[in-house]
């Protein structure tokens, strides 16, 4: 299917659900929906980090220290982060990832999602899809850290990394 024609649940700023729309609707109308983010780290704690192919419909050709994407129409956040992770990676079998907090992303021009984070340990060989993803490494958080001025990274990945930072 056409990723711009997945439906997705429309939300307000409560994230209750309102309506329902195709995902380039959404996007077009700036309509307020619900994204799964999913820090991966392999079992020595280094972070999967990548940059996204140039074709996405959001944040193309950016980095991002998250997998993950919009939540299905009927979908809750927490099946759309363990499809969303063992999509992005190109495993299965992965644990459920770990619900950490959520929050209301507003890049200041009207545009708006739900935001919840989460956390999954992946041990298996990735293998990224290809269509999203045209890099990718797991990064120390040191790394990671050196990097955030270097490259050009998804706003909304940005603002979630910066609450997962305060989080903790």
């Amino acid at each position: 299917m056409n990723p711009a024609e997945e439906i997705l649940d429309i939300v307000d700023e409560h994230d209750h659900v309102i309506g329902q729309a195709p995902r380039g609707q959404a996007y077009a109308e700036n309509l307020r929906h619900r994204c799964a983010f999913i820090l991966a780290r392999d079992p020595e704690g280094n972070v999967f980090v990548h940059r996204r192919t140039t074709t996405k419909l959001a944040f193309p050709g950016m980095y991002d220290m998250f997998v993950g994407g919009v939540v299905g129409a009927g979908e809750s956040y927490a099946e759309a982060a363990l499809r969303e992770a063992e999509e992005e990676l190109g495993v299965s079998g992965l644990a459920a990832p770990t619900p950490l907090f959520k929050f209301l992303y507003d890049d200041g021009t009207g545009r708006s999602w739900w935001s919840y984070v989460h956390e999954v340990t992946c041990g298996l060989p990735v293998h990224p899809q290809a269509e999203e993803i045209d890099w990718h490494a797991f990064l120390s958080p040191e790394e990671l850290e050196r990097r955030l001025g270097e490259w050009t990274w998804t706003p909304d990945g940005l603002a979630a990394y910066e609450r997962l930072k305060a989080h903790r």
